[in-house]
């Protein structure tokens, strides 16, 4: 089995609230594009949470994205699974990317959205204790389409949130 890496950050300097993802999938990872799945929920349900036209084209969704002072990125930044699911990630395998780094280039952060258990799981585990209570972490749930117990709409509602 290969090792997976992830893709750097989409994060300007101004940037408040930060949203983390697990690991991208192999849909992702083959588009070279956070939440390329065309099923993942992600990119209709935080366009339209902060009005930005779903339809536009990768680049421009993540500069308006950025814009608007949103961050993206995943709590690891290499691993090793097979497959896309965030429960066969090799756990000896994982590498968390460098948070200290980020926070320290990003000083305006205050809150951190996790997609889903997986990321709110790997966040509080390896990330979370070095932070202290300096940042309000909320768990949302996962916009992965492997996540069909919730409706496009409950996520929706769900995802109002990171516009508060």
């Amino acid at each position: 089995m290969s090792r997976l890496e992830g893709f750097p950050p989409i994060a300007l300097p101004h940037a408040h609230t930060l949203i983390l993802g697990s690991m991208p999938g192999a849909a992702s990872l083959a588009a070279g594009q956070y939440y390329a799945h065309p099923r993942n929920g992600f990119w209709p349900i935080v366009c339209a949470v902060l009005g930005i036209d779903a339809a536009l084209p990768y680049a421009e969704r993540t500069r308006r994205f950025a814009e608007c002072g949103y961050a993206l990125w995943d709590v690891l930044g290499a691993c090793r699974r097979r497959g896309s699911l965030d429960t066969d990630i090799e756990p000896a395998s994982m590498e968390v990317n460098d948070f200290a780094t980020f926070f320290a280039a990003h000083p305006e952060i205050a809150r951190v959205f996790l997609n889903g258990t997986a990321a709110a799981t790997l966040f509080r585990r390896h990330v979370a204790p070095a932070l202290g209570a300096t940042i309000a972490c909320t768990r949302l749930p996962s916009t992965s389409p492997a996540n069909a117990s919730w409706s496009y709409a409950r996520k929706l509602s769900a995802w109002q949130e990171i516009a508060r």
